[in-house]
């Protein structure tokens, strides 16, 4: 897809439940999503933000569409040369969204990543500086959830772990 994930629905047409509480974020065991700072606004720039939950459900992504696996981001960073140059060739360029410097940001594979931030610990973060996408699997040897992340101060793409709460992006892969 060519931008975040909005849904508020699975494809099945059943609700995603919206949690704006921080309580219902750290004892949550089911799929959930949240606008950033709760503001339904920040969603039509930077999409959703989902909880692991959300995302290893099938029907979150449209008919014919998945949730990306590690194996899909590996081969796109890849095919942009490498983590280290990969993330400016994902950025959006420009300073639209991003803050200042945006280094590297030319977006010259048209992913146009945003600065969505994220939701961890029930807390807010980092709108502007970084963005965060959900990949569908594991973390090795834990039950954390993979995400890849971009910064506005470098042209890296990084990888990281969280726990199933937590809130991220989603971009969905069309199936081959």
């Amino acid at each position: 897809m060519v931008e975040n994930l909005k849904t508020t629905r699975y494809r099945n047409g059943d609700t995603i439940p919206y949690f704006s509480d921080n309580t219902q974020w750290q004892n949550s065991e089911t799929g959930a999503f949240c606008d950033y700072n709760n503001t339904p606004s920040n969603s039509s720039t930077y999409g959703r933000l989902y909880n692991w939950y959300a995302i290893f459900n099938p029907q979150l992504c449209p008919e014919g569409w998945h949730v990306p696996f590690q194996s899909d981001w590996e081969t796109l960073i890849d095919y942009l040369g490498g983590e280290a140059i990969a993330g400016g060739k994902l950025k959006e360029a420009g300073m639209l969204h991003w803050l200042a410097p945006n280094t590297g940001s030319n977006n010259s594979s048209g992913f146009t990543g945003l600065p969505g931030g994220c939701r961890t610990y029930g807390k807010f973060k980092d709108l502007g500086y970084r963005g965060y996408w959900w990949t569908f699997n594991i973390y090795y040897g834990s039950t954390d959830g993979i995400f890849w992340s971009l910064y506005y101060n470098n042209a890296l793409i990084n990888q990281g772990s969280s726990y199933r709460n937590s809130c991220f992006s989603v971009r969905c892969v069309k199936y081959k």
